[in-house]
């Protein structure tokens, strides 16, 4: 009596191999993005085109949709049955598009994103316009047919790819709640730091600062940090990011030469996203259960870099001998002062540059406008009035005319990424969780971090994060890590504490 093969062997091998194919269109897609010269565009574009056509038919190929209904019924482990429900969440995904749109999808947010680099700095809205069209009525048409195969909306179709199991609602109810407290945090923090700066100035860093220095300084708190530069490295690019694969995490930055903090912490952003890619278990790299459990936990992990690490007095105690070897030393590299700099609070028109406790308005003012675009309730030229309307609401900022810094300002609409915004703000609440947690479980852990030992942070996020993988879904990874699922209320108390020096 013969027996029929196991159908889970046979999963693994053919999502092992998308993944090998994955590994190379990442690393064309970072090398797009960075070092490509501009004349090789279309013909990278193609090329990516071709090789998500060829990805979509391995993910679509009727004999996979066969092997997992077989493998559901076959005896498995738990670990195994994680990675059966993440291959069918990749399956119901990518069945849901035709190849062809999979593809157009690549030209045409190449050509925007593409176009938008020369564009943004020429503040030519008139000419970023039409092709931002292009891509809207894309992410529309993608996001009717994810709709269609995933019974909810549109728009949560799309952030479904980002965040599984999150809806608009919950975004929604957090974020009105945030909006009732944050216009009076940030006024509150805004006076007190005025006050404290009559009383004591903060000494501003005077430049110019070399990129090379920049890059040396860069290069050095990612190993602080524990980025392992034999499987990963960095470079330079139009908007900070990170790209590759685990065994190979590239991540970029950008130099101004009167601004040594601006790439410095988005350098150490990069880094949170960089040391959660290197440490994904190893043991299941390959497979869909390996990976990244969702973009709200990634950002969590550069956030609690970013803000909760490099806010905290102890990183400007890390920091302040690195700046005085590469830079010179001068008084404003004082620890003190140096943590008066990096925590600074100032309404602004960048998101990438905006500090931790006025973030969160700028992520809430472009998740309204692209829920908006996705239900059809507002079109692309729309959008600059909206902009204006809301940033002005939001953070007291005018924007009218100033499109470079207004709605052109991000890669992530020129991409179709919508449905990523979302994922800042509930990374960095999920950051807030993660350190109150750590300090229940190390009361001293503000100390040890003072005295320059962040291991504590990386052994507590590496076995409650990094090594989980997609092994559970996120209200379960949140619930084994912290006791409880996303609780906004820990990232309010966060700001209250250091900015207020209440709680």
């Amino acid at each position: 009596m013969s027996t029929s093969p196991s159908a889970y062997p046979a999963l693994t091998q053919a999502f092992l191999r998308m993944y090998r194919l994955e590994h190379f269109n990442s690393i064309a897609s970072w090398d797009q993005a960075s070092l490509m010269p501009p004349g090789g565009n279309q013909a990278r574009s193609e090329a990516l085109a071709e090789l998500s056509g060829l990805l979509h038919r391995l993910g679509t190929d009727p004999q996979l949709g066969a092997q997992i209904e077989a493998a559901a019924l076959e005896e498995l482990d738990d670990l195994q049955r994680a990675n059966l429900r993440e291959m069918r969440r990749k399956w119901l995904d990518a069945t849901a598009l035709p190849e062809a749109l999979v593809q157009r999808r690549v030209m045409v947010t190449a050509k925007c994103e593409h176009a938008w680099r020369t564009q943004r700095p020429a503040n030519d809205w008139a000419g970023f316009a039409p092709n931002l069209r292009e891509v809207l009525a894309l992410a529309r048409e993608e996001a009717q047919f994810l709709s269609d195969k995933l019974g909810v909306s549109p728009y949560d179709a799309l952030m479904d790819r980002f965040e599984p199991g999150m809806r608009s609602e919950r975004v929604t109810q957090v974020f009105a709640e945030v909006k009732q407290w944050l216009p009076g945090l940030i006024r509150e923090v805004v006076a007190r730091q005025a006050h404290e700066a009559a009383a004591q100035p903060v000494i501003q860093a005077t430049g110019p600062f070399s990129q090379a220095a920049q890059r040396q300084v860069c290069e050095r708190v990612m190993q602080v940090l524990g980025f392992n530069f034999d499987a990963g490295r960095l470079d330079v690019s139009t908007h900070p990011f990170s790209g590759g694969v685990p065994e190979d995490v590239r991540l970029t930055t950008r130099f101004k030469d009167g601004d040594f903090l601006m790439s410095l912490m988005s350098t150490v952003h990069e880094t949170g996203h960089g040391r959660y890619e290197q440490n994904l278990p190893r043991e299941w790299l390959g497979q869909p259960v390996a990976l990244a459990r969702s973009m709200a936990i990634h950002e969590s992990q550069s956030l609690s870099f970013e803000m909760q690490l490099g806010g905290h007095p102890g990183f400007a105690r890390l920091l302040s001998p690195l700046l005085a070897e590469a830079f010179g030393d001068q008084p404003a590299f004082a620890p003190a002062n140096l943590n008066r700099l990096l925590t600074r609070v100032a309404p602004g028109l960048i998101r990438v540059e905006a500090d931790e406790v006025t973030y969160p308005a700028h992520v809430i003012l472009r998740y309204e406008i692209e829920r908006a675009l996705i239900a059809g309730d507002a079109e692309v030229d729309d959008i600059p009035a909206l902009w204006d309307a809301q940033i002005l609401a939001l953070l007291g900022q005018d924007t009218r005319g100033n499109f470079r810094n207004g709605p052109m300002q991000d890669i992530h609409w020129p991409s179709g990424s919508f449905g990523y915004f979302p994922c800042y703000s509930l990374g960095a609440m999920y950051a807030a969780q993660w350190f109150a947690s750590m300090r229940r479980r190390t009361p001293d852990l503000d100390a040890r971090i003072a005295q320059g030992d962040l291991a504590v942070v990386f052994d507590w996020l590496s076995a409650n994060i990094w090594q989980q993988g997609s092994r559970w879904p996120t209200d379960e990874l949140s619930l084994r890590a912290s006791g409880e699922t996303l609780n906004p209320a820990h990232f309010r108390a966060h700001l209250e504490r250091r900015y207020l020096g209440q709680g």
